[in-house]
Order: structure tokens, then sequence, then C-alpha cells
């Protein structure tokens, strides 16, 4: 767990390192997880001339701004802004557009001389937005929010059942998953396509939903990179969390812990940062954006980038917490790299990777068809979630009829798939959708063809 943060904030470069417990307190409330809010500029942890061009650059993008637009652009706080906007007003490349009855109701606008100082910071950098943190604060928050510290809290049996609930998993495949999260070393899933491998790798993601902090962005080395992605970044299912901002650094975004999914399409580009010419940032590669969450890789093997080489990067990386990424043409920057790494594979894991890699991956775990029992009952509880009406003899037909006599396996993406067609011809002929033995063939026809089912 992160440490509490105490009621006497700290000054100066390293005040943005300090965090609170993102767990309860004694009554019952949210703590914050954001680092403190920073009232210098000194505290920020930045140069003071990248604070200024940031300023400058928005007022220059704005025209005459409220400070209210400020604070909101910027993420930074009045009394950062108020620092930085009167050695502006003082060296008269600002100005007051106007002033309201309130000390907050204030708009500023560049003079010609600022304008022509807003030109000379495009030129250098033509990023204009949130105010980033450094590379040590950010590396800080991700070590503190790290699920693999020591006394980071472990999965329980209890949690694991009721994300796994329904699922049709052998108890000791569960016992596996559950000692596989536990130790938080990788896990390697394999078996047949359609056996439900890469829907259990994502579940895994709903096991800790604890809010996190992410920076919007980061700067490492004069280069400013974009890290926060809503879609990966959703606000935490917490809404009261929102209430803690008003204290924290607004730098940081409250997220929940992302899942991060990536298959066949990755390639060596995509492990590296990218460059953005039209916004003057770099982009995380997607491994990097699932820091302190969930990083699922399908179809391992049929990645454009060998698997062995993907996995001896990565694995590497994740013993030192910290992977080497390079800018295209440009300089390697060492960021911060701890997630919960999760791999599938319908290959069997020899054909796939070396016994180097294989032994550096904590478990391997076989996941296969599902039992008669367990087949019966996802059908039924899939049936009763989309409302299709079933009965007992259209399960005995599926099984005894079209898989046994077919020799397909009780695979767990067929109730699914079977039950999703027999919806979409109920529902194109305007009728209600039931799962009898007519439904059930047509569907089955649909997906493997009129041989299969005959």
């Amino acid at each position: 767990m992160i440490g509490v943060l105490s009621a006497a904030a700290p000054t100066g470069p390293d005040a943005s390192l300090s965090l609170s417990a993102p767990g309860f307190d004694a009554d019952g409330n949210l703590a914050a997880v954001l680092p403190r809010q920073p009232r210098t500029v000194r505290d920020t942890g930045l140069d003071a001339r990248l604070v200024t061009a940031l300023v400058v650059k928005t007022l220059h993008a704005d025209g005459k701004t409220p400070l209210s637009q400020l604070t909101g652009r910027l993420r930074l706080s009045v009394s950062v802004l108020r620092e930085v906007l009167q050695a502006l007003v003082g060296t008269q490349q600002a100005e007051v557009a106007y002033s309201g009855d309130s000390d907050l109701d204030v708009h500023y606008q560049l003079t010609t001389l600022g304008q022509r100082a807003a030109g000379d910071y495009l030129a250098e950098s033509r990023y204009v937005g949130p105010a980033p943190v450094t590379l040590a604060a950010w590396r800080a928050v991700v070590t503190r929010q790290s699920q693999r510290q020591p006394d980071a809290a472990r999965v329980t049996r209890t949690e694991l059942d009721a994300v796994l609930d329904g699922d049709g998993l052998a108890p000791a495949i569960r016992e596996q998953i559950g000692a596989a999260l536990y130790s938080g070393r990788p896990l390697l899933l394999y078996g047949p396509s359609g056996s439900g491998k890469t829907s259990l790798a994502r579940k895994l993601a709903r096991l800790r939903q604890d809010p996190i902090a992410v920076p919007y962005a980061v700067l490492v080395n004069h280069e400013i990179i974009q890290l926060h992605d809503l879609t990966l970044h959703p606000l935490p299912l917490h809404v009261r969390a929102l209430e803690e901002r008003r204290s924290g650094d607004a730098r940081w975004a409250l997220s929940q812990r992302p899942l991060v999914h990536v298959g066949p399409e990755l390639a060596r580009d995509m492990l590296e940062l990218r460059s953005d010419l039209g916004s003057g940032v770099l982009h995380a590669p997607p491994h990097i954006l699932a820091n302190n969450g969930l990083l699922v890789v399908d179809d391992v093997g049929r990645q454009r980038v060998p698997p062995g080489e993907l996995l001896h990067r990565w694995l590497g990386a994740l013993e030192a917490g910290l992977d080497h990424v390079t800018v295209p043409g440009g300089a390697t920057h060492v960021l911060p790299f701890d997630v919960s790494l999760v791999l599938v594979t319908s290959l069997a894991p020899e054909s796939v990777l070396d016994d180097a890699c294989l032994r550096r991956i904590g478990y391997r775990i076989p996941v296969g068809p599902l039992s008669e029992q367990s087949y019966r009952a996802l059908l039924r509880r899939q049936a009763r979630q989309r409302r299709i009406d079933l009965d007992d003899s259209a399960i005995a037909f599926l099984i005894e009829h079209l898989h046994r006599r077919t020799g397909r396996a009780l695979l767990a993406a067929y109730p699914h798939e079977l039950l999703g067609r027999i919806a979409d011809f109920a529902g194109f002929s305007g009728q209600a959708p039931c799962c009898d033995v007519d439904g059930l063939t047509r569907a089955w026809y649909s997906l493997f063809g009129e041989g299969d089912a005959s």
C-alpha cells in the first residue's frame, strides 16, 4: 500500500513525489491518490522557462484568456499561474485585459512583445496542453502504485471466484490462475481457439479497480511524452474519488487500472515512441500506457515481431522495472514499466517460445474444452442474460447430436456465438428468439456449414 500523505505538504522540487494511499480512511471515504498540488513554480519540479513557455503559448492560442481557463488548460494551480503571469506582466509580455470583482475573475492577453516571444517558444516546441510532470515523479508514482510491491494487496479466492463466476473453469485451473496472480509473475494461457482464453484474460482486469494516478504528460530529457488516454484510463468507479481532486495535482488524472490488449497487429515500431509533429509531443507505446494495469498479449506467435524477441525484451524490462524506448531517428529514453502481463496463444508454447523464455514465464495454464456440466451451465446463463427461451431438449440436442456426432469440442465460445445467431435470425424474421432444435440447427449450419449439421 502507498504510504499516507502527511498533513504538511512538502515544498521544493520533490513536492510532486508525495502520495497518499489508494485505500479507504477510517470514515470509509476514498483517500486521495494524487500527488499534492504544487503551490509555486519550483514545486512543479519544472524549469521556470518551460512553465512560462506553456503559459505564453496558451495565451497566444486563446487570445484574451480568463485565469480559470488557463488553470483548466495547463492543469496548474492559480498560485503557480499568478507567479508566472506577474513575471510576464512585469516584463511587458502580458497584460491584464479584464478585471472583475473577484481575484479569480481576471483575463490576460499577450502584448506585442509577448506575441514575438510566443513565436520563439512555438519554434522550439508546438506543444500546448497540460503541464508535464517530471520523469522522477512519474517513476515514483508507478513504483508506489505497483501491484508487485511486497506489501501490495493480493488477489483472494473470493475475488477471483466472483470475477470468473459462470465461466465453467475446472477448480484446478482456477487454483493455478489464482496462484499466478498472487505471485505477480507473467501468466501464459494456451489452448484451442474458441476455448475462452482471451475473454478470460480480459476479465482479470476486473480484479483491481482501485484508482491510480496517471500523468497527462511527462517531461523526459526536454521532450514531452503524452501518457493519458481516456479510452485506456477511464475514470474510477468510485465517484467520490473525484472529490479528492481539489487538493491534488491536476497534472495527474484519476483512473482505473488500465487494460491494454494487443494482438497480431503488434509490430516493432509500435514498441517505441511515436512522434507527432502537429502537436509537438511524443506518444507512448501501448505497453507503457499499460503501467500499473493489465497488459494482454493475444495470439502470441502471430505478431509482426518474433515472439522470442518481444517476450525477452518485456520480461527483462519487467524484472528491471524499466524499458528502453526510442524516438524514431532520435534518442533512447528509460521509462518505467510495471504491468501484470498475461499472454494468450492457440499454439503449443514450446513451438512459439524457447526454453529460456518459458522459464521466465511464471505460470503456463492450459485452457481447453468445458465439461458437459459446465457447458450446459454456461449455455443456460448466457441464454438467461440474452432473454432467450431455452429448454432441456434443446441442450441435449446440441450436445448429443450436434457436438458428439460432429466431433466438435465443448468450447466456451460456442454458446455465445450460437445464441447470437439465433437472436439474429429471429430479429430478421420479426420474432422472439427461441433456442429450440430448429433454431440451434440453423445457427449451427450458419456457423460451421451444412455438412457439419447433418
